[in-house]
């Protein structure tokens, strides 16, 4: 492992010997400069990952010295050695971009302290910055598959969006389409990627800890509450705040939220000071927040707040272009997560995965060839390596037709051989919801036989069910 470089610039030559004895028993890489003209040269020759900078020095001074290796290099630490009593001067330096002072004479243990303090921090700043990087690169949109029109489009206004002033975002979509994806390609790809990403599921915390997750709270405010602490909006200041499934926040934090958003302060619980934030929010459903305001389980103004930058995610079915190049790219995925060399899907393989209509959507669609990586005993995904419900719905039902992109349900043949699309086109969930209806009553309510007559699993059958409010959970 290379040894950290440090440059000790100082007039005095004792100073600059004994500091570089010293420094050098610890392992680091010293050299040294006895004026401004030097010190520039070394460092522009070596790069060091410190400076110790005298501000009195021969020539070019020190504050000169320090602004123009910041310019070089901003990421390197400088340390000031100052004069007792130079407090304007320390100011200065600081403000220029120092990371600490020391006053002469100075303790050599102090002197050690803070290049370990320095260089510390300066590898917390690289590894942030290398993590933020990855991040990018990992939520790009060119990294999204998106082969079909939906999507694409969908992606074009993320693109949009990111890059725009947008304060608030709404995403919905069924669960599994990608919520989250888009939410971090929101943050990662636009303006305020530098910056924190907050996440939070509101429907996975009790009602009395998401307020606090939230919003923080001051020491006392509850029994619980033994010292300050910091919500989520408050740390992800400047950033992006992440609210999935928001339809399950309750009403009285739903109007704590807006005023968020409207007047972006808010206040810790048990707090009387008002904390200012800068926070973009985008919010995530897979519940209608139309339909759940007209019930008055979401406000009305919250709603209307949100949906100014509405964008919706569709199923799976829908853009059944997309299946086949993302089981390629999770099947790549795994290969490199668990050291694999599956060579690809088998034809039977490919006509049963879009033979099926995904309730589960991209997630399950994830689940699915992560299993059968891990499981697959031979080169090749066959279609025996497929979960039952999978290959029922292939082997039942032909690869569906599609109506501007989006799949045909699939229904036995006879009544489909004389079915027409009207010129005034149709409503796909109409028709599927007119189909399931038709399929319970033939077989008074046996889901069995229903899911055997639409040539679908009795999973789809349960999920387009509890879809239409014939059944719960």
């Amino acid at each position: 492992m290379a040894r950290e470089r440090i440059l000790v610039v100082d007039d005095e030559y004792l100073i600059r010997w004994s500091l570089q004895q010293e420094l050098g028993k610890d392992g680091y890489d010293v050299s040294v400069a006895e004026d401004g003209e030097e010190a520039l040269r070394v460092f522009r020759e070596g790069a060091p990952d410190l400076v110790l900078l005298d501000v009195q020095l021969p020539g070019i001074g020190g504050l000169e010295v320090l602004e123009r290796v910041k310019a070089a290099e901003p990421d390197v630490v400088v340390i000031m050695i100052t004069a007792y009593g130079m407090v304007d001067t320390a100011v200065a330096a600081m403000k220029a971009g120092a990371y600490d002072y020391l006053n002469k004479p100075f303790n050599l243990e102090a002197v050690k302290l803070s290049i370990r303090k320095g260089l510390e921090a300066r590898h917390l700043r690289g590894e942030v910055q290398r993590l933020r990087q990855e991040q990018r690169t990992r939520f790009s949109l060119d990294r999204v598959v998106a082969r079909s029109e939906a999507m694409r489009s969908v992606l074009d206004l993320v693109s949009r969006i990111s890059s725009s002033g947008a304060s608030t975002v709404l995403l919905q979509g069924e669960s599994g389409t990608g919520k989250d994806l888009v939410a971090k390609a929101l943050h990662y790809t636009g303006a305020r990627a530098e910056r924190p990403f907050m996440a939070i599921n509101c429907a996975s915390l009790p009602e009395h800890l998401l307020e606090s997750e939230l919003f923080g709270h001051e020491r006392g405010a509850y029994t619980d509450a033994k010292g300050t602490k910091k919500g989520l909006f408050e740390l992800a200041d400047g950033g992006t705040i992440f609210l999935d499934e928001i339809a399950e926040m309750r009403l009285d934090l739903q109007a704590k939220l807006l005023r968020v958003i409207e007047e972006k302060s808010f206040r810790r619980i048990g707090g009387v000071k008002d904390i200012q934030v800068d926070v973009r929010i985008v919010a995530a459903s897979n519940k209608d927040l139309e339909e759940e305001r007209r019930g008055g389980r979401f406000r009305d103004d919250l709603f209307y707040r949100l949906k100014v930058v509405p964008i919706l995610l569709p199923p799976l079915r829908r853009r059944p272009d997309d299946i086949l190049p993302l089981a390629e790219f999770y099947l790549r995925q795994f290969n490199a997560e668990f050291g694999k060399q599956i060579a690809g899907l088998a034809p039977e393989t490919e006509r049963a995965l879009l033979g099926y209509s995904w309730p589960g959507n991209v997630r399950e669609l994830k689940n699915v060839l992560e299993r059968a990586v891990l499981l697959l005993p031979g080169a090749v995904v066959e279609a025996a390596d497929l979960p039952p419900e999978i290959l029922g719905a292939g082997a039942e039902a032909a690869p569906p037709a599609a109506v501007d992109g989006a799949p045909v349900p699939a229904v036995p043949a006879a009544p489909a051989e004389g079915f027409a699309l009207p010129p005034g086109g149709l409503s796909l969930e109409k028709l599927e919801d007119n189909l399931v209806r038709q399929a319970l009553e033939q077989t008074r309510g046996n889901q069995t036989k229903a899911s055997q007559l639409l040539g679908i699993s009795r999973d789809s059958l349960r999920y387009r069910m509890r879809k239409m409010g014939l059944i719960e959970g």
